[in-house]
């Protein structure tokens, strides 16, 4: 009888059963609306500091004005290498031509963040909203 009694007791002994449905409800409602959202976030430009003035844009033109930063930190635009402060003139100039155009940059995955970051800081001065980032696989 001892026995009996003893196997009986080891049943009744169960840990209680941790309910993962609302968990798992949670994280499917989370995921779903992740899905739904990303489609229509914008993340082909980046906006810059404003220059303080809005001006018009010009509808008309549409060709990017490009920005190559090659691997040896060399600025290049239009097959001429540039510093920063003929950079900074250019882009003076072709603001003033063309205010609608957005600059691409184009830089390497193998030049400094320093000159990217030169790069973007000359185009807030000369008064640019936004800058298009080029990225290569690779």
């Amino acid at each position: 009888m001892k026995r009996r009694r003893f196997a009986v007791e080891l049943e009744n002994t169960d840990e209680p059963i941790v309910n993962l449905t609302p968990l798992i409800d949670v994280v499917f409602v989370v995921l779903i609306s992740f899905m739904l959202i990303a489609p229509m976030l914008e993340m082909e430009s980046i906006d810059l500091a404003t220059a303080g003035v809005e001006k018009k844009k010009d509808l008309t033109s549409s060709a990017p004005l490009s920005i190559l930063v090659k691997e040896d930190n060399t600025i290049w635009m239009e097959g001429k290498k540039y510093s920063l402060s003929e950079l900074e003139k250019w882009l003076l100039v072709q603001k003033k031509k063309h205010p609608g155009k957005n600059p691409q940059v184009l830089h390497d995955k193998k030049a400094s963040f320093g000159t990217y970051q030169s790069v973007k800081n000359t185009l807030e001065k000369c008064g640019f909203d936004q800058m298009d980032l080029i990225l290569k696989p690779g």
